[in-house]
């Protein structure tokens, strides 16, 4: 699935009906394959009273990033279920003053499994997943992020 552009499309689309701050964010799923993520967002739509980067945009960015990858893990898995955060963390290393965009990389192939063995044997897991906030190629913030999927029937 590896950058195919429906596929980058249906996703966005999805996330923009059922997380509907992400379409009013402007943000936009850029490329994606089973071991990152990328998403961007754009200055303009993001600003606070300083015009710069909305750290409240900026953690949910780091939230969005964890969230989606997992989503499209758990959907080429075939395994139906529910996806929510449990905890969130973001440190500010810097000003945002330009479009940004958040990657998250996948845990460990081990870890993924984990969390997918447990997914099916207790009907629920959880995991941790890091996304890096990026302003060009300077790293301006890290969010951190545990997940929690609860199998659906």
């Amino acid at each position: 699935m590896s950058n195919d552009p429906d596929t980058l499309r249906e996703t966005e689309a999805y996330l923009h009906l059922h997380i509907p701050i992400t379409a009013k964010m402007g943000f936009r799923l850029v490329a994606y394959d089973r071991s990152s993520i990328r998403i961007k967002a754009p200055l303009a739509a993001n600003l606070n009273h300083r015009h710069t980067a909305f750290g409240g945009s900026i953690s949910t960015l780091g939230i969005l990033a964890g969230w989606t990858l997992l989503h499209l893990y758990l959907k080429e898995s075939g395994i139906r279920n529910r996806l929510v955060i449990k905890t969130s963390n973001t440190e500010f290393i810097s000003a945002i003053r330009d479009d940004f965009e958040a990657v998250a990389r996948a845990p460990e192939a081990s870890a993924l499994e984990t969390f997918r063995e447990n997914l099916l044997r207790f009907r629920k897991a959880r995991l941790k997943v890091d996304s890096e906030i990026l302003c060009g190629e300077t790293h301006t913030a890290s969010h951190a992020g545990v997940y929690v999927a609860l199998l659906q029937s």
